[in-house]
């Protein structure tokens, strides 16, 4: 796997890369890799298609209270990881290659940016939107692979893509999770054993209130139960809500694709999920 830190060194080897008629896929990332990154780099691997995996821990989509400073930084044993996933280029900028003196100009998306994630983490979107938008224009990708945990995320930049007619599909790839249901996240090494213990009530709450909502109880009388549920084994609830699985409007219609969304606090870590919910 080939390592670049400077940007011309990497449009030196996305040009290889295409001299080579390859297609190129593109899974940005902000390191501290796990199985679910890994996912990503092998739902990329086709034949022909060169991987190129992207590391930056993107400061303008943390809020002034969040957790920056701590954010698990593990250059090394992620990089080990992409050579045993088979990914062919690593691209590692700087903070000021990516935002230099005199940066000035912010990608904003609005609609699907505005509400869950957005209202509860002003400007975060207006960040990862920016950030993913060099990283395009840097790589070039003919397709970009992003995890369905973070939903939010994943619809903002298909509307970003669809909006500024970027050439590349966004392919969004199943949350992973551990055994016992817990998604899997970076942000898991922050819970002690007995958080990570008690944090497999989310994705239970959110089956259980899923299962409800397709059998035709009242979205909001089944999250409602879901937050109950959340309390009582030791979160703090963000929200927990139905809405359109392509707008993330509220109250989609039964006709209409809908995804089950909640974000609470385990002690200080703050962890997201969602699920797919169908009529019975």
């Amino acid at each position: 796997m080939q390592t670049v830190h400077d940007l011309n060194e990497l449009r030196a080897a996305i040009a290889a890369f295409r001299a080579e008629g390859a297609r190129i896929a593109l899974v940005p990332t902000m390191g501290a890799l796990h199985a679910g990154h890994i996912a990503l780099i092998d739902a990329a691997k086709r034949a022909g298609t060169k991987v190129v995996a992207s590391i930056f821990v993107n400061p303008t989509q943390f809020g002034p209270n969040e957790d920056l400073a701590r954010y698990p930084r593990r250059e090394a044993a992620d990089s080990r990881m992409l050579v045993e996933a088979g990914c062919d280029l690593l691209w590692l900028p700087t903070v000021e290659t990516m935002y230099p003196d005199g940066f000035a100009s912010t990608v904003s998306v609005a609609g699907v940016s505005e509400t869950l994630d957005g209202a509860s983490r002003p400007g975060h979107f207006d960040g990862v939107a920016t950030v993913v938008t060099k990283l395009f224009n840097q790589v070039s990708p003919d397709a970009a692979f992003f995890g369905e945990k973070d939903y939010q995320q994943l619809q903002v930049i298909r509307r970003m893509v669809n909006d500024l007619d970027f050439a590349i599909d966004i392919v969004g790839v199943p949350t992973q999770r551990d055994d016992d249901g817990l998604a899997l996240s970076s942000r898991n090494i922050y819970l002690d054993e007995e958080e990570r213990a008690k944090a497999v009530a989310l994705p239970r709450a959110l089956g259980v209130a899923a299962r409800a909502i397709a059998r035709g109880i009242p979205a909001e009388e089944a999250a409602a139960e879901a937050q109950t549920s959340l309390v009582a084994a030791g979160f703090t609830v963000d929200y927990v809500t139905l809405v359109d699985a392509e707008t993330l409007a509220a109250n989609p219609g039964a006709d209409r694709p809908r995804r089950l969304l909640a974000a609470a606090r385990m002690g200080q870590t703050r962890l997201i999920d969602n699920i797919a919910v169908t009529l019975d």
